[in-house]
């Protein structure tokens, strides 16, 4: 009760921001004492009494917080939504420019668009794994990055839509573009069929596609009329401008052929299934391209460290220490590099001419060198003398100055084994040797 009493002695001796009688009196007519038609309740004695000095108290009367919001803005439906959108733009046209109401109509506008984005797609609770077309769709919980929707070609507003990312090929797109999806994943055509298109943009012209999309059948022309037709430069066809985003990429065939790294125009889907074989060696350049050792240095020097990482592998597979160290982890991205030398992939093509592969590869091999040499007395026990000049250190497969028997594996000086241009000495005593086990018994003398 007492509360209620100071309540309303407060209200009487202060403004009323509802009472509109008393804005709209004139300059000369004094306001009716409000205090002398109603009598107050006493207050106990001690009690501090509220005043009301002459200046009235700054409670943001000077603008009408209580009026209806330009734009509908308690519409819940996406009909009134639409209106209140329509409403906005016109209000938005007709306020000054750079003025501040203007400005405030846009920020209710924007709010107006996210809430009719928001009921198109309500964000509910939906399963966080969803397979299609072979797509493994994981459901994305970033809110603040910004992506684009690979079907409906929009952008994907993170904060209050929900969108899913295929964890094969990385194909993102609304939830509520899921069920529209018609491209599978690239991925399995990249586990079913790893090879390249090793045709320098092999190009058939539009009348071979019947003037449609290569992937979505959408009707296109040179003309841009319906649709602008692009070209992809890795496999030559034309696409609409939905499946071709002028996305660069790397053309296989123009660096095995021409040793060309120049980025190029490619589809959407090439530069999925070009961008996950990156890393695949399928390229085997002695017989796509055997002259292309011959104009590029950097591939022989390449070449020629992994001919003697392949010769120094044996020495790893057979000693505790290097098992212990895991000596060829230090490969574990370039696995291929320990099992052939003939294998390429387009990401060691590039490394090769960035300068990056050769220096990499280097270091892995005097580091692979220093083990055998000098830091294992187990691998120095493997080495070999010259059985030529029975002079010098001992020699190893993988050194520069010597020759290996393509028979036996035995090594020589270079120098040794090209001037004696005969067979290899262990060669010779091996075939002595298989010669007198197999020798035919003579005649019993003694008989």
């Amino acid at each position: 009760m007492e509360y209620d009493e100071k309540l309303a002695r407060f209200r009487q001796v202060h403004l009323n921001p509802f009472n509109k009688q008393q804005h709209e009196q004139g300059a000369g007519e004094e306001a009716p004492d409000v205090t002398s038609q109603v009598r107050l309740p006493e207050l106990p004695p001690g009690e501090p009494e509220f005043r009301c000095p002459e200046r009235v108290m700054d409670l943001g009367l000077s603008e009408d917080h209580f009026a209806r919001p330009v734009g509908l803005f308690l519409a819940s439906d996406i009909q009134q939504l639409r209106q209140a959108i329509q409403e906005c733009k016109q209000v938005i046209l007709e306020l000054p420019e750079h003025s501040e109401k203007q400005k405030d109509a846009v920020v209710r506008l924007i709010h107006l668009r996210l809430k009719l984005q928001e009921l198109k797609d309500p964000n509910e609770d939906e399963p966080n794994i969803r397979v299609l077309l072979e797509h493994r769709f994981y459901k994305e919980k970033s809110k603040s990055v910004k992506q684009t929707c690979d079907k409906c070609n929009t952008v994907i507003w993170g904060l209050i839509q929900t969108w899913y990312t295929c964890t094969g090929c990385y194909y993102r797109c609304h939830s509520k573009c899921l069920n529209l999806i018609s491209k599978p994943c690239v991925r399995s055509k990249v586990s079913h069929q790893a090879e390249y298109e090793l045709n320098i943009c092999p190009e058939a012209g539009l009348d071979s596609q019947d003037y449609r999309c290569a992937e979505c059948r959408a009707p296109i022309s040179l003309r841009g009329v319906p649709s602008e037709a692009r070209q992809c430069d890795y496999t030559g066809q034309y696409y609409c401008s939905h499946c071709h985003w002028n996305d660069l990429a790397v053309i296989p065939a123009r660096v095995v052929h021409n040793w060309d790294f120049e980025p190029r125009k490619v589809s959407r889907g090439s530069m999925r299934y070009l961008a996950l074989m990156m890393s695949r060696p399928v390229l085997r350049l002695r017989e796509i391209n055997p002259l292309l050792f011959n104009y590029v240095e950097e591939l022989v020097e390449i070449r020629k460290l992994r001919q003697d990482i392949l010769l120094m592998k044996p020495y790893f597979i057979t000693c505790r220490e290097a098992m212990a160290a895991r000596l060829l982890l230090q490969l574990q991205d370039r696995q291929h590099f320990v099992e052939n030398d003939e294998m390429y992939s387009v990401q060691d093509l590039l490394d090769t001419h960035t300068g990056r592969l050769g220096c990499s590869l280097a270091e892995t091999h005097t580091l692979f060198a220093k083990h055998i040499k000098l830091d294992c007395e187990r691998c120095q026990a493997k080495g070999f003398v010259c059985e030529l000049c029975r002079e010098g250190d001992v020699l190893f497969p993988f050194d520069s100055h010597t020759s290996v028997c393509a028979d036996c594996s035995a090594v020589f000086h270079r120098d040794c084994y090209y001037d004696n241009s005969t067979t290899c000495p262990r060669c010779a005593r091996l075939t002595l040797r298989k010669q007198s086990l197999f020798r035919e018994p003579g005649p019993d003398l003694d008989a």
